[in-house]
């Protein structure tokens, strides 16, 4: 990708987190956490494409409301410049990885999947090095991801030795770990995006991702004839929490803080994915999975270590 004065332009350096930037994190952490407790829940009553378009669609709507109740933002408005910049986070940010995780889910326990996520920080590194100022890659951040690299083959591991690589519960794990992929595609794109309002950064990232999965859906599992009520109030609560409140801080941290400080939810998402699949849904925990966990934390605790001047 060249980096054209335009582009260039865009590109303000990241300045410190605020009281505000750390609130909005640990927002994040608990409803990002409890995503896999709703995914899981919905998915007993909805297929997987109807549970990523469900999510997506009504998260929409939501954040619609929200861009009316919410007082208007000095931001710039939205121009011919952002939509390629719209598509890209719409599909890296919402619509593949909420798609592959709602399919993950139906081989693998949400415990994991919320571990998987804990992965994101790994993929923003190497890139956020090339494309974001002042996330240059030092030797911190290297052994960092090297660290949480190995905690990545440690929750690949015990499904490739008694599957192999087409097994259906290593499918699932890669999903999981495909999705951690695109989210952080979707945040260093997010970043890089021209200054744009919030709010529309953040309801065009909804829009475009129903808008691809919507025909998806129709296509393969077609429009719900059902609506069981358990799993249609744990979608609403999905595309309410962890998909319309969160899609709003989410591009606000990033704006503001930069993609890497965003990445450090991950330190709470497994914990909480954990917790509430033990104690809600009874999932059980193998000790590779704390053992990857323990990993993968370690290794963004180290990269997110400050050199005290």
């Amino acid at each position: 990708m060249k980096q054209g004065t335009s582009l260039g332009a865009n590109r303000t350096a990241i300045s410190k987190p605020t009281l505000g930037n750390w609130l909005s994190i640990l927002t994040l952490g608990l409803v990002w956490g409890g995503a896999f407790l709703g995914i899981a829940l919905t998915l007993r009553g909805y297929g997987p494409v109807q549970t990523a378009t469900g999510r997506l669609t009504l998260g929409a709507i939501a954040m619609i409301a929200i861009a009316l109740l919410l007082p208007r933002s000095d931001g710039p408005r939205p121009t011919r410049a952002h939509v390629p910049y719209f598509l890209l986070i719409g599909f890296f940010g919402a619509a593949l990885p909420f798609l592959l995780l709602s399919w993950g889910q139906t081989r693998v326990s949400s415990g994991f999947a919320g571990v998987a996520m804990s992965s994101v920080a790994l993929f923003v590194l190497p890139l956020a090095h090339f494309f974001v100022p002042g996330d240059t890659l030092n030797w911190r951040k290297g052994a960092g991801f090297l660290l949480g690299f190995l905690g990545v083959v440690i929750l690949l591991g015990p499904g490739l030795v008694t599957e192999g690589w087409s097994g259906p519960e290593t499918l699932g794990r890669l999903a999981c770990l495909g999705a951690a992929c695109c989210y952080a595609i979707g945040s260093l794109t997010t970043r890089l995006a021209p200054p744009v309002d919030p709010i529309a950064l953040a309801l065009s990232q909804l829009v475009v991702g129903a808008a691809f999965l919507f025909p998806f859906m129709l296509a393969t599992e077609g429009f719900p004839t059902e609506f069981p009520r358990a799993p249609t109030l744990a979608l609403l609560a999905l595309a309410l929490l962890p998909t319309a409140l969160a899609a709003y801080l989410r591009v606000t941290v990033i704006r503001s803080a930069g993609p890497t400080f965003m990445s450090s939810v991950g330190f709470q998402v497994p914990i909480w994915a954990v917790i509430f699949g033990i104690l809600i849904l009874g999932e059980p925990v193998s000790e590779s999975l704390f053992i990857a966990l323990a990993l993968i934390l370690a290794g963004m605790a180290l990269t997110q270590v400050r050199r005290r001047s």
